[in-house]
């Protein structure tokens, strides 16, 4: 069986950056939330999961990048989480069910038969299970309390929708589209004098009425020879800017001359060409929807995270845990 879990437990992880009882405290200790401690190893840890999940989705200097972009807030999302789930915790919220739930859809969605199942599967990712179920009890405490303090006061209104509409034309206009056919010669597979014999052998047998498509997959070259050169639509501005230069004036059924890209030569024919396309507002009023009301969440999830700080004791003991 495929390894369906790494995304899902790097995520919980993520999401469970917790602290311990004050009581408790055996170790250094990086700040203090209401009655609960973040260590320096919950710390490290949280970091340390950050920074494998980034290495898994970037490379090189954009790697680079998105980790100092996120490191100098590491601390402060620990703070917030906690303190969310500190609060979440005294509005007592029922969360038996929805747990259960998740569980149930995350076997379903790995085929995943049993809990036993489920727990072999954690434990090979060294994960304890009833530390995995504890942290998706936590995950969904802060939704709830998210959706309950912040989400229920967002309102968004048609005339809003309608009016982002009429203001960003641009960004709900298709682009036009061309289907596009091509016979393809490869510059790695033969010299100048070569390229230049088959090109001018495919040209006087098209002028001589030879037929495009069945020329494509007798004499062009892989990978297009396959399908017959057939390169489908494709959208204004996703093309090899070399070639979408040769064929953005034609006419359906014209051809370019001959052009050279950065791997080899083609021939290029225009089947169809779509017009650009201004989608109506009744295609695209929910994704406008959803975008406002992301807008406000952000802003409403900020005021809201700023009050609960200002009510609630903090004391950060090491601003920069990562110097020590």
């Amino acid at each position: 069986m495929r390894n369906p879990f790494t995304p899902l437990l790097l995520a919980a992880a993520l999401l469970a950056p917790a602290g311990r009882a004050a009581g408790q405290v055996v170790e250094e200790i990086v700040a203090i939330v209401n009655d609960d401690v973040i260590t320096l190893s919950d710390f490290r840890s949280y970091h340390d999961t950050v920074y494998q999940m980034l290495r898994g989705q970037f490379q090189g200097e954009e790697f680079d990048k998105q980790y100092e972009r996120v490191k100098k807030d590491l601390l402060d999302n620990m703070i917030t989480d906690l303190l969310l789930l500190q609060l979440a915790k005294k509005k007592q919220y029922a969360v038996g069910e929805d747990v259960k739930n998740y569980v149930e859809k995350l076997k379903q969605e790995n085929n995943i038969e049993s809990d036993a199942q489920l727990q072999q599967l954690l434990l090979q990712q060294g994960i304890q299970y009833e530390q995995f179920i504890k942290q998706i009890e936590e995950n969904i405490l802060r939704q709830i309390l998210v959706s309950q303090e912040v989400d229920r006061s967002i309102v968004v209104d048609e005339s809003e929708g309608v009016t982002y509409y009429k203001v960003n034309p641009a960004e709900f206009t298709e682009p036009e589209e061309y289907k596009l056919r091509a016979i393809y010669l490869s510059t790695e597979t033969r010299s100048a004098e070569e390229l230049e014999s088959r090109k001018a052998e495919i040209s006087d047998k098209i002028r001589g009425g030879g037929d495009f498509v069945a020329l494509a997959g007798e004499i062009g070259d892989n990978p297009l020879k396959e399908n017959q050169g057939d390169l489908g639509f494709i959208k204004k501005g996703q093309l090899d800017k070399t070639l979408e230069e040769a064929v953005v004036n034609l006419k359906p059924g014209e051809m370019a001359p001959w052009v050279q890209s950065r791997n080899g030569w083609y021939l290029l024919k225009l089947e169809e060409k779509k017009g650009s396309r201004l989608k109506p507002y009744e295609e695209v009023n929910k994704d406008i929807w959803e975008k406002l009301f992301m807008q406000k969440k952000a802003m409403k999830m900020a005021e809201f995270l700023k009050s609960i700080k200002a009510k609630n004791y903090i004391k950060i003991l090491k601003p920069n845990p990562l110097d020590t």
